[in-house]
C-alpha cells in the first residue's frame, strides 16, 4: 500500500524527529514485521515509515488521548477545533481548565484532545510543558495565523490508524518493550541526556528522565538485543551516553533543534544514533 504523504505529526513536540529523518531513514531495517515506539511524541518516524503493525506508546496521557480521539472521533475533533479563538484571553481560559481537577475529569475525550491540540498550536514555541502539578503552563505564543484546524492531516492520520494494526498505549517504556516479539524493531527516542547542567528537555512530563532512567533504558536495550529484537536509539552525544552504549554501533549525526529560549542557540547540534544491527 502506498504511503499517505498527508499522514504526518499533528502536534509539535520537544525533540521532534522531522529534522533528523534524513539520517534515521537510511538506517532503518528494510523489512519490519512489528514496529514499536515507546516514546512516541509527535510521531515523525512512525508517520514517515507508516508500518502496518505497530505498538506505540507515550507516558504523556494527554498526548495518547489525542491519538485515540483522532482514531475514534476525528470529525467531532475537527468540529471542536473549529470553535477555538486565537486570543490571549481565550488561550489562558482554555489553558487553565486543568486547574480544576474535578471539572477537567468531566470534560469529554474530544474536548480534552481539542484543548491539547489548540494549546500546542497557539502556545509559545509549541512547547508542551507542565508544572509539578501536571498543569499545562506554557504561555500564549501571539501567532497571527496558527494552523489550529489541519483537517486533511487529521483525516489522513485517522485513516492510517484505523486501516492498520496500530496499538496505542500509555505506560512505562519498560512495560511496553516487553510486548515486542522476537524479530521486531524498536525506535527509541527518550528525553535526551542534558548537554549541560542548565539544559533540560524533560519538562513535558512530571518526574523528568534522569541518568538512572537512561541506565534503565540501556538495560532494556540489552534485553531487546538478547531476545533478537533490533533497535535504533536517538540521544544527545554526551560522553555519558556514548560510554553507556559501548559495544553497540554509535554514530554522531547533526540535527537542528528549534526549541530553545535563546534563539542564538537554536541550530545544528550533535546527536547520536545507536543500533544493534547492521544496515542491510
Amino acid at each position: 500500500m502506498a504511503k499517505d504523504k498527508l499522514a504526518a505529526p499533528v502536534v509539535k513536540w520537544v525533540g521532534g524527529k522531522r529534522q533528523l529523518l534524513d539520517e534515521i531513514t537510511p538506517r532503518l531495517p528494510k523489512r519490519i514485521t512489528t514496529y514499536c515506539e515507546p516514546f512516541l511524541g509527535g510521531g515523525a518516524v512512525l508517520f514517515s515509515l507508516q508500518p502496518k503493525n505497530a505498538i506505540v506508546n507515550d507516558l504523556n496521557a494527554d498526548l495518547m488521548l489525542v491519538y485515540e480521539v483522532i482514531r475514534d472521533d476525528v470529525e467531532l475533533l475537527i468540529a471542536a477545533l473549529e470553535q477555538h479563538e486565537n486570543t490571549a484571553e481565550y488561550f489562558y481560559k482554555i489553558r487553565d481548565l486543568d486547574r480544576d481537577k474535578e471539572a477537567y475529569r468531566k470534560m469529554s475525550s474530544v474536548e480534552r484532545a481539542s484543548r491539547i491540540i489548540y494549546l500546542n498550536k497557539t502556545c509559545y514555541n509549541g512547547l508542551f510543558r507542565v508544572n509539578a502539578s501536571g498543569e499545562f503552563n506554557s504561555p500564549f505564543g501571539h501567532y497571527k495565523n496558527p494552523n489550529i484546524v489541519n483537517a486533511p492531516v487529521l483525516r489522513s492520520v485517522n485513516k492510517y490508524l484505523t486501516a492498520n494494526n496500530i496499538q496505542l498505549f500509555h505506560m512505562d517504556f519498560e512495560e511496553v518493550l516487553r510486548r515486542v516479539p522476537k524479530g521486531g524493531f524498536v525506535y527509541l527516542d527518550p528525553p535526551y541526556d542534558p548537554v549541560s547542567d542548565t539544559a533540560s528537555f524533560t519538562g513535558y512530563n512530571r518526574g523528568g528522565f534522569g541518568r538512572e532512567e537512561q541506565e534503565r533504558l540501556k538495560r532494556c536495550c540489552d534485553a531487546l538485543a538478547a531476545r533478537g529484537v533490533r533497535f535504533l536509539l536517538s540521544n544527545s552525544a554526551t560522553q555519558f551516553i556514548r560510554e553507556l552504549y559501548t559495544g553497540y554501533t554509535v554514530e554522531i549525526v547533526h540535527a537542528k533543534r528549534a526549541i530553545n529560549s535563546d534563539a542564538s542557540k537554536r541550530g545544528a547540534v550533535e546527536e547520536v544514533l545507536i543500533r544493534n544491527y547492521g544496515i542491510e
